[in-house]
Formats: C-alpha cells, sequence, structure tokens
C-alpha cells in the first residue's frame, strides 16, 4: 500500500521525528495535535475552550491539506490534563462533529507537550 506523507503550513510544523499526517489509502491517519499557532508556534489559550478551538482548527488544516473533511473522521482519540475539562472540551468538540459524530475515546493523562491542557488524533476515511 502507497502512503503519502501530508504537510501543512496551516497547521503546526511536527515538533519531533512525526509527519503531521500519513495516508494510506483511503485512510488518513493524523499525529495528535496540541494548541499550537501554526505561524507563531506558541500556544494559543489559557483555558480548554479556547484550547480545543485551536486543536480543531489545526485538525480542520490538515484534512483540507489532505483533501478530507470533519464529516470523513470515523475515530478520534482526546488526551486530557484534567478530566474535569471533559465537558466545556466536549461543548467545543460538539461544534465541529455536530451530526454523525465519529467514535471517540477521551482519557486523563498526567502531562501532556508543553503544558498544555488537551491533544486530539484522529483518524479519516472516504
Amino acid at each position: 500500500m502507497k502512503r503519502r506523507i501530508i504537510i501543512t503550513s496551516n497547521a503546526p510544523s511536527a515538533i519531533g521525528p512525526y509527519s503531521q499526517a500519513v495516508q494510506a489509502g483511503n485512510t488518513v491517519y493524523l499525529s495528535g495535535q496540541i494548541p499550537l499557532d501554526a505561524s507563531t508556534g506558541r500556544i494559543i489559550g489559557e483555558d480548554i475552550t479556547e484550547q480545543t478551538h485551536q486543536v480543531m482548527k489545526n485538525i480542520g488544516e490538515i484534512l483540507k491539506a489532505a483533501g478530507y473533511k470533519f464529516q470523513d473522521v470515523v475515530k478520534v482519540t482526546c488526551l486530557l490534563a484534567d478530566i474535569n475539562d471533559f465537558q466545556k472540551m466536549n461543548d467545543v468538540y460538539s461544534e465541529y462533529f455536530s451530526e454523525n459524530s465519529p467514535a471517540r475515546s477521551t482519557y486523563e493523562v498526567s502531562n501532556l507537550p508543553r503544558g498544555v491542557k488537551i491533544e486530539i488524533d484522529t483518524i479519516a476515511v472516504r
């Protein structure tokens, strides 16, 4: 199966030895996104609501670069620094996945890169 690396300057560059996304066949696997601004590399937002919006914006840009949309997402994994932020994260998340929501797992983790409150990875299929 042929693989295609997805790269866009409209989302943050990888901060390690990984790709923003990889397409294999008709499936795109997006690496975990944190709330970084693509142009400055700075963390956007002090609270979970702002950070979740930035993460979803980054995911949207990578999906777009791959030729996909939020409607193509079939699986999402959300990592939260504090599970008590679940409802606020969920409120923002539902703005992006309002119909036919993908499967999802959400976990509280002990630490996320650069001290952010959220990281989300996705899988999309056409």
